[in-house]
């Protein structure tokens, strides 16, 4: 897909032998940093793209690797079932191979992460599997830490944010400040912003019984500013 300038569309890369499908989306003129953008539960659906065009409309190379291969769901029991299934070494390694293949195009060396839900917190925990990968964003992060084993001391030199709802209990939520806590122990640097009002997904404009406008253009642009700090 094209938009405003931007080119789009899936390709493939390696990771560990296998092939990832993936949605690029490239910014006009085709170079800038890169930002591997993290799926929610649902998988690699039309609003996940969409994210990845925005990234690319505002002059970053954007990709969305479909950690689920092939499979994507609109019911949640289904959705916690795929959650449920997913090989934490294969995602570690399929986001790693992200992280590659942004580079070998151009948007490294130091590339971003961003991701929702259950990608949220596979964002967070990215920092820890590649080197490369030096400025990660958490929306309202989902996933116990315990699934992720996360290395929390490769944080060191490295920075998040982390956008937390209300629905959710805020940054006050007990997986939250871990998260912080860890991240700080470490030498990294941590922004944590809470929305009031918000209910968890307020991100997702496909979702209108949670979509907050307000807080979801404010989480982008502070996103925006995260990443021209740490990766340009």
């Amino acid at each position: 897909m094209t938009t405003a300038g931007t080119v789009s569309g899936m390709i493939s890369y390696p990771s560990d032998g296998t092939e990832v499908q993936a949605y690029l989306a490239a910014p006009p003129g085709g170079e800038g940093p890169g930002v591997i953008v993290i799926q929610e539960w649902w998988g690699l659906v039309g609003h996940v793209k969409s994210v990845a065009d925005r990234f690319a409309e505002s002059g970053y190379l954007a990709l969305a690797p479909d950690l689920y291969h092939g499979v994507a769901t609109t019911e949640p029991d289904e959705a916690r079932r795929l959650l449920m299934g997913l090989a934490m070494p294969v995602v570690a390694r399929d986001i790693a191979g992200a992280a590659d293949a942004l580079v070998e195009r151009g948007g490294g060396p130091r590339i971003g992460v961003v991701g929702f839900c259950m990608g949220g917190s596979l964002a967070l925990w990215s920092a820890t599997v590649s080197a490369q990968i030096v400025a990660a964003v958490g929306f309202y992060p989902a996933m116990p830490w315990e699934r992720m084993t996360p290395s929390w001391p490769s944080y060191a030199g490295k920075a998040a944010m982390i956008h937390c709802s209300e629905g959710d209990g805020t940054s006050s939520a007990p997986g939250i400040q871990a998260a912080v806590a860890a991240i700080r122990g470490a030498g990294g640097q941590i922004e944590v912003f809470d929305y009031p009002g918000t209910q968890h997904a307020f991100f997702n404009d496909d979702r209108p019984e949670v979509y907050d406008a307000e807080a979801a253009a404010l989480a982008m642009d502070r996103t925006l500013g995260f990443f021209a700090t740490h990766l340009r």
